[in-house]
């Protein structure tokens, strides 16, 4: 593996891998971040997917962000930027703005709808291939083909499945296959409030049953803070493993911004948000604040 970012953060070091691996040491018992590792950064509210569960409430209307925002100069070298929407390759200065992060040492990442990455493959594998990107999210609301041999085919991508929306039958359709999946939270936000129903929470339980079946039958399985809780994960792994590869509470390392808004908050479901003001830093230093 190589590495792409070595930093120190707080009372700790970060060791970031090509493969995705992200690797935190510290001689304390605890870890105190004096930044984010890693951020959640919206760039758009446009989007023509209209995907019924979207707890950012993007659509043809919505709005690009300010990819000149004066924060962006304050992000600290080595951190991971997960970069999404909305669809983000629909925003006109994206090419742009992954140049300036490069050119910060920010780690990009980029999350499409298996839709948008049938459309624009080309796009994507340029923006790999130019190291403007390192990994790849895409999200697929049940089993589809071409995401899976594409992602087969490329070992930056990683399936984005959604707790409840993912139909459970469908995680056996992928085992035994080498893929990196990462399982989200179905979050009660925005569109996601109306289209929650009996049969979704019915899938979320189904999936929570067949979890310990599937931890062995993927290259990777991940999950973010909100699938962790919504998943009972700790109880299927136990609490020490589980302990020893949990990276942190949603503000401990990570944070979310949104530049349309220009707001920034714990999580992109989080229903207290606040104006950037300053820098990523001095945001996230106040985040914590507000957390004790």
């Amino acid at each position: 593996m190589r590495i792409l970012a070595k930093y120190k953060n707080g009372n700790y070091t970060v060791t970031l891998y090509d493969d995705g691996t992200k690797v935190k040491r510290t001689e304390d018992d605890f870890f105190v971040a004096d930044f984010p590792d890693s951020i959640d950064i919206k760039i758009t509210d446009y989007c023509e997917n209209g995907c019924p569960m979207c707890h950012e409430n993007s659509s043809i209307k919505g709005a690009h962000g300010d990819l000149r925002h004066p924060i962006i100069d304050t992000f600290p070298a080595g951190m991971e930027a997960a970069i999404g929407g909305g669809n983000p390759l629909a925003h006109p200065d994206l090419l742009p703005f992954l140049e300036r992060l490069k050119e910060r040492g920010i780690i990009a990442n980029l999350t499409v709808n298996v839709i948008d990455l049938k459309k624009k493959r080309d796009l994507l594998e340029r923006l790999v291939n130019d190291r403007l990107i390192y990994g790849l999210g895409v999200s697929c609301m049940a089993y589809d083909e071409y995401a899976v041999d594409y992602a087969l085919s490329h070992p930056n991508v990683v399936l984005h499945l959604i707790n409840g929306i993912f139909p459970p039958n469908d995680y056996k359709r992928m085992y035994g296959k080498p893929l990196k999946i990462l399982l989200l939270g179905y979050k009660l936000f925005g569109k996601g409030k109306a289209y929650d129903s009996p049969a979704l929470r019915e899938n979320m339980r189904a999936t929570e049953m067949q979890l310990g079946e599937m931890l062995d039958k993927f290259r990777v399985i991940s999950f973010d803070n909100l699938a962790l809780k919504q998943l009972n994960v700790k109880e299927t792994i136990g609490e020490k493993l589980y302990d020893s590869i949990y990276m942190g509470e949603d503000g401990d390392a990570s944070m979310y911004v949104d530049l349309v808004k220009k707001e920034y908050s714990l999580s992109s479901s989080s229903e207290e948000r606040y104006m950037i003001a300053g820098s990523l830093r001095e945001c996230f230093h106040e985040l914590r604040k507000k957390k004790e």
